[in-house]
């Protein structure tokens, strides 16, 4: 994979259009509402590079192969493409919360969630090689996830609910294709390894 085209399945899998709602409900009543993005932003960023370069030897230590991460990570990211095009009812920002948010759960798990740190493993398992370019397409897409999110009123202000939730439906259709061809990917991966 190159830089481009790993940039853009990251983007699509950090999702930032369809939290817009559930940061703004968190951050609309906070004082200091851009400062508290910012760090929760940098935290998710953290986590994400900390998966991105030990995520391997995590795999590693568990003993698993290759192909069994493919899979799964590929199910995963099947899985929350579903969920974009049909969301549940209950999401996060939900609940009542007191104070300002801290790490949990607008780091972890809306930028920094399991199937973008599912995603990174699996990228560095199958391309090993490619460490500098996944790292440096994982900056500009949490960079561009960043700018959205900051620009959140002003994006839902523009497009409206109606429009937000169509583009998370259409970057959900996207995702299921790409998780489909990396689960065939994955497959095909294994029936040569076995034969």
């Amino acid at each position: 994979m190159d830089i481009l085209s790993t940039t853009i399945l990251l983007f699509l899998i950090l999702d930032p259009l369809g939290n817009i709602p559930i940061f703004l409900s968190y951050l609309e009543k906070s004082k200091s509402r851009y400062k508290i993005l910012a760090r929760e932003l940098v935290l998710a960023l953290v986590i994400l590079y900390v998966f991105l370069f030990f995520g391997r030897q995590f795999l590693s230590a568990l003993n698993l192969k290759q192909e069994a991460v493919a899979i799964s990570g590929a199910i995963i990211l099947f899985i929350i493409a579903i969920r974009m095009i049909f969301p549940s009812s209950k999401q996060y920002g939900d609940e009542e919360i007191d104070g300002d948010p801290l790490l949990v759960p607008l780091a972890i798990p809306l930028v920094a969630g399991p199937s973008i740190l599912a995603t990174l493993i699996l990228l560095v398992s199958q391309y090993p090689d490619k460490l500098m370019d996944f790292s440096i397409a994982l900056f500009i897409a949490w960079f561009i996830s960043a700018i959205i999110l900051f620009s959140a009123t002003a994006l839902q202000n523009y497009l409206g609910k109606r429009g937000l939730i169509a583009i998370e439906r259409l970057m959900g259709m996207v995702l299921i294709a790409i998780a489909v061809q990396m689960f065939l990917d994955a497959i095909r991966a294994f029936i040569t390894d076995v034969l």
